[in-house]
C-alpha cells in the first residue's frame, strides 16, 4: 500500500468543505489532517502540520488563495478548486496540480487525486506553486501586500506603502503603519506595482512617487530623493531618468 497522502482543505464555505469531506472519505490516497475556513488559518495548519497535498478555495475572506501561497514556508502540491473559472490559467501558470470548477463530480476529484500521485511519483513531494507565484502577471498591478511577520498576518494596502528597500532575497517594506519584511525581489514588486504611482530610483529602491518632496544633486551627476518625512535615499543614473519619466521634468 502506497504511503497516504497528507491532505489539507482550506475552504471558507462549510457545504463546500463538507462536500470535499465526503468525496475523499473513501479514497485509499487520502488521510485528511485538518481542515480550514480561512487563508490565516490555513497558513498556520499548512507550516506547522506539512500536508503533502492542499485543497485551497481562491476566493476567501481576508486573504486569497494566491495570496496565502506567498506566506508558505512549507510547499505542499496544490489542488485549486474554486466557483470561478477566470483564474484557471493563472493556476496553471503557477504550476497547481490541477484546478477544479465548482461544483465537480467525485470522479473529478478523483482524477485530480491521481494527477497528484503521479506527479510525485516523478517531481518528488516538494512544489514550486509557491515560488512561480513571483511571476506576477504584467496586466495586473497590486492593491495589497499580504506580510506573515512571526504569528501575525499583515494586510497593508498599496496606498500605505512609502518605499521598499532591498534586502538581499527579501525586500523591506515601509508603510504608513511600520515596516515589514517579505521575501520577495524587487523585479517582482517592479512589475507588480503600477509604474504610474512607484518608481525604481535604485536597485535598492522603489518610491511612491507622491512620497517625494524634493530631488537633490549632491555631487556631479549624483542624486538623491528627500522623502516628505525627510527620510533621503539614493538615485542611481537609471533611476535618475525613470524619475525624469514619472514627473516629467
Amino acid at each position: 500500500m502506497t504511503e497516504k497522502l497528507r491532505t489539507i482543505i482550506v475552504e471558507d464555505e462549510e457545504l463546500a468543505r463538507n462536500l470535499m469531506k465526503s468525496f475523499l472519505a473513501d479514497n485509499d490516497a487520502i488521510d485528511l489532517i485538518a481542515e480550514c475556513e480561512n487563508g490565516f488559518e490555513g497558513v498556520k495548519q499548512i507550516n506547522e502540520l506539512k500536508p503533502d497535498l492542499v485543497f485551497l478555495d481562491i476566493q476567501m475572506p481576508k486573504i486569497t488563495g494566491f495570496e496565502l501561497l506567498e506566506l508558505l514556508e512549507h510547499k505542499p502540491q496544490i489542488i485549486f478548486a474554486t466557483a470561478y473559472d477566470q483564474y484557471a490559467l493563472k493556476a496553471f501558470d503557477y504550476n497547481a496540480a490541477d484546478y477544479l470548477l465548482k461544483p465537480y463530480s467525485k470522479d473529478r476529484l478523483d482524477e485530480a487525486i491521481q494527477k497528484v500521485l503521479e506527479r510525485i511519483q516523478t517531481e518528488g513531494k516538494e512544489s514550486d506553486v509557491a515560488e512561480k507565484v513571483s511571476d506576477f502577471p504584467k496586466d495586473e498591478y497590486l492593491d495589497r501586500i499580504v506580510v506573515k511577520d512571526r504569528h501575525k498576518i499583515h494586510i497593508a494596502p498599496v496606498d500605505a506603502v512609502r518605499y521598499i528597500e532591498s534586502m538581499d532575497d527579501y525586500v523591506m517594506i515601509y508603510t504608513n503603519d511600520g515596516r515589514w519584511m517579505k521575501q520577495k525581489t524587487m523585479k517582482y514588486f517592479e512589475n507588480a506595482l503600477n509604474p504610474k504611482n512607484f518608481v525604481r530610483i535604485h536597485r535598492s529602491y522603489i518610491v511612491k512617487v507622491d512620497e517625494i518632496e524634493e530631488i537633490q544633486q549632491y555631487e556631479k551627476e549624483s542624486y538623491i530623493v528627500i522623502l516628505h518625512d525627510k527620510t533621503k535615499l539614493k538615485v542611481s543614473k537609471t533611476g535618475y531618468k525613470n524619475l525624469k519619466g514619472v514627473l516629467n521634468f
